[in-house]
């Protein structure tokens, strides 16, 4: 069932969102060559502790760490530890926090330092993709709009659109109902309302769409080791349009 949110209950989830927003914000900052991911982790896990909410990742299901941290080939639920990101590497790094019972769940890649003119295309082409599909989360559009439009996004540029993986509801559960799958077609699905609160967050990949998880039972790769990128937000619908949840 997919649970319609109240006015109050959004606003709570936005004060969530805010302090996964600083975090990435910060990690913005930090993100460069010769840093370990480990340390990505622990001043995440210090900043979302610092506002008072907690780090909705660490524990789920198992999970070792605050956030995920994901180079390269890796597509997402990478396992922060002691590598160091190199010149050229991109990172995308997922967030979440949980503040009075509720969730914000957002992503971004990173560029470390200078990289190749094709994976800032990779990055700018999935975070079009986000965009398009927060534009289309409208009461009274279909969830097939939604993940038409981020679909589009990828095929522009022939990338690979990962199917294995998508969006989700969010609340006061970090995974809810509806899947936000990144391809589809116009005119399908449940009907948007209002109240609604998903995230969005489209993976594009270089090559393939093809991904394998590692040994270690959560990172993600892609099947021919070419690049990712991962951009989400938490997004509530509301009478006067899409609400990104998840800004500083």
């Amino acid at each position: 069932m997919i649970v319609c949110k109240t006015a109050q209950e959004i606003e709570k989830m936005r004060e969530a969102g805010r302090i996964v927003g600083l975090t990435l914000r910060l990690m913005a900052t930090l993100v460069e060559p010769g840093i370990k991911t480990e340390t990505l982790d622990k001043e995440a896990e210090k900043l979302i502790r610092k506002h008072k909410a907690i780090p909705t990742f660490k524990g789920y299901g198992g999970f070792p760490a605050s956030i995920c941290v994901s180079v390269n080939e890796e597509v997402v639920h990478g396992i922060p530890g002691n590598r160091r990101l190199k010149e050229g590497d991109i990172v995308s790094i997922d967030c979440g926090a949980t503040l009075n019972g509720y969730i914000g769940d957002a992503a971004v890649t990173l560029a470390v330092g200078r990289v190749d003119p094709e994976l800032v295309t990779l990055m700018d082409t999935t975070r079009a993709g986000l965009e398009a599909g927060i534009e289309k989360a409208r009461i009274g559009n279909r969830l097939g709009d939604v993940s038409a439009a981020v679909e589009a996004r990828a095929n522009e540029r022939r990338l690979g659109v990962v199917r294995d993986y998508c969006g989700h509801g969010v609340g006061t559960e970090l995974h809810e109902a509806p899947q936000v799958p990144n391809y589809g077609t116009l005119n399908t699905g449940p009907q948007i309302l209002k109240g609604w609160t998903i995230a969005i967050e489209p993976m594009f990949n270089l090559g393939t769409a093809r991904v394998r998880v590692l040994n270690d039972g959560w990172t993600v790769i892609t099947q021919d080791g070419r690049p990712s990128a991962h951009f989400e937000h938490s997004v509530a619908v509301t009478e006067k349009g899409p609400v990104i949840l998840t800004l500083p």
